[in-house]
C-alpha cells in the first residue's frame, strides 16, 4: 500500500515515466480528449458523471505528487456565444492551489487554439479527462525538477 495521497496506478505509472518539461493536461468535461491528443499521451478516464470528479480535486493531487514549473489555462472567448467577460472562478481556484505547492507559481494564459495546439504535442504524456462542468476548467502542467 502506497503513503502517498496518489493511488490510481495508472496516473502513477505514467508520472513515473515523464520527466522535467514533460506536459500533462487535466482536462474539463467539455474538451475534446480524443481528438486534441498528442502521440505520447496517455489518457486516464476520470469522467464517470458530471462534476465527478472536479479538476480542483485532481489538481490538488497532482500537485503533492509531482513540481509543477509552469501551469496554463485557456483564455475565455471574448465574443461569440461562451464570452466572459473575466477570468472564470475556477482560474482563482487553481492560482491558490498552485500558490499552496510552489508560492510564486502564478498561472498563464493562452488562447484557446493555441492552447489545444500545446496541449496536443509529443511532450504531453498525460491526460486526465474530468467530469468538470465549469467551462474553461483546462490546465496544462510542465513538470519541474526535484529540488
Amino acid at each position: 500500500m502506497l503513503k502517498t495521497t496518489l493511488l490510481h496506478p495508472q496516473i502513477l505509472s505514467a508520472l513515473g515515466r515523464a520527466g522535467h518539461s514533460s506536459k500533462v493536461l487535466i482536462a474539463d468535461g467539455n474538451y475534446p480528449v480524443w481528438t486534441r491528443r498528442g502521440p505520447n499521451a496517455e489518457v486516464v478516464n476520470l469522467n464517470l458523471a458530471a462534476d465527478l470528479l472536479k479538476a480542483t480535486d485532481v489538481l490538488n493531487v497532482i500537485l503533492q505528487s509531482i513540481p509543477v514549473e509552469e501551469a496554463i489555462v485557456m483564455s475565455p472567448n471574448k465574443t461569440g456565444p461562451y464570452k466572459l467577460t473575466q477570468d472564470p472562478p475556477i482560474f482563482k481556484e487553481y492560482a491558490a492551489l498552485l500558490d499552496q505547492s510552489a508560492p510564486g507559481n502564478k498561472l498563464k494564459k493562452m488562447e484557446r487554439f493555441a492552447f489545444y495546439q500545446a496541449a496536443s504535442t509529443s511532450d504531453v504524456c498525460l491526460i486526465i479527462a474530468t467530469g468538470e462542468s465549469r467551462i474553461y476548467a483546462n490546465i496544462l502542467l510542465t513538470i519541474g525538477v526535484v529540488r
